[in-house]
């Protein structure tokens, strides 16, 4: 049997009946709901269930995902499946640190609860913004914006997928500059705020206040950081990451390169949504990927 990555998406995935049919059947995912709901004062069992119009806000969508994920995790996990390292997108990267035993599920999701809320207030409406750009190399992005105040690399997805950030006429002219160096199309993103972006710079720091008394275990597993891409080991390092991964660029694509190059061949992307398997189709056709989404999915994995 190949290494195993699990792998959690980020803020998007999200949608109204995830992992309900996992609720539904398996008492370890209603037992982490209901923990959601005591720890967070309302029923996460209405928010991720019932249509609403607070699943997408950023102050209950992260705290939402961040359950469905774990939930699934759990389940996923007493059938003996087990990762040899973790990894999330944004977000993502607290479901990994719950995988990886560094933080408990209950101080995950009091800390990401504050984070959307602190991330939704960072920038007031109309301010900020962020755009994909297709199929143009990094390092000419990268030049593009080298010079440039109030925009920056909030996303580098995988290769021809990057994502700007920053503030609203900064995006705009980066874009129109960007289309001007080759980008096949910049598209302006439906999004809140201008996530991972030097605008969330004080959010980062009051989350720090947050996660300050959070008390951390060493990884059972290590896992990779969205910051540097690098692998964490060591529990001192995870609060001044999760507080600078705010306001910084996220590596998935170099995440991703660094798993394959270190022998990863098998991917489970645990949560709603083909994100993440879908931006690792287009770096290799090598290795093995799954998606566990619903119940049947992960009855039918077979690794």
């Amino acid at each position: 049997m190949g290494r195993i990555a699990f792998l959690f998406p980020g803020q998007g995935a999200q949608k109204v009946g995830m992992a309900q049919d996992f609720y539904e059947k398996c008492p370890l995912v209603r037992e982490t709901f209901e923990a959601a709901t005591r720890q967070l004062g309302f029923s996460m069992e209405e928010l991720c269930f019932t249509p609403n119009d607070r699943l997408d806000l950023t102050e209950y969508t992260q705290a939402a995902l961040l359950t469905a994920c774990v939930s699934i995790l759990r389940e996923v996990e007493s059938r003996g499946i087990r990762a040899d390292v973790a990894a999330g997108l944004s977000l993502g990267e607290y479901s990994a640190l719950v995988a990886c035993g560094v933080m408990g599920f209950e101080d995950a999701v009091s800390v990401v609860r504050r984070r959307g809320i602190l991330m939704q207030e960072a920038v007031p409406a109309g301010q900020g913004g962020m755009a994909a750009v297709m199929g143009l190399a990094n390092e000419t992005i990268e030049d593009v914006l080298r010079d440039r105040k109030d925009v920056q690399i909030a996303n580098y997805n995988c290769p021809g997928q990057t994502v700007i950030s920053g503030k609203l006429a900064a995006v705009e002219e980066a874009g129109a500059a960007l289309k001007a160096a080759g980008a096949k199309r910049v598209v302006p993103l439906n999004v809140s705020g201008p996530f991972h972006s030097a605008m969330l710079q004080e959010a980062g720091e009051k989350l720090g206040e947050t996660l300050e008394p959070v008390v951390l275990a060493e990884p059972r597993i290590p896992y990779i950081t969205n910051v540097t891409a690098e692998y964490v080991t060591q529990s001192k390092e995870v609060k001044d990451l999760l507080k600078c991964q705010v306001s910084h660029g996220v590596r998935w694509q170099q995440t991703m390169e660094r798993m394959l190059a270190d022998g990863i061949d098998t991917f489970v992307e645990i949560g709603p949504g083909r994100t993440l398997t879908g931006f690792l189709r287009k770096m290799t056709k090598e290795a093995k990927w799954y998606n566990v989404e619903t119940l049947e999915q992960l009855e039918a994995l077979e690794i």
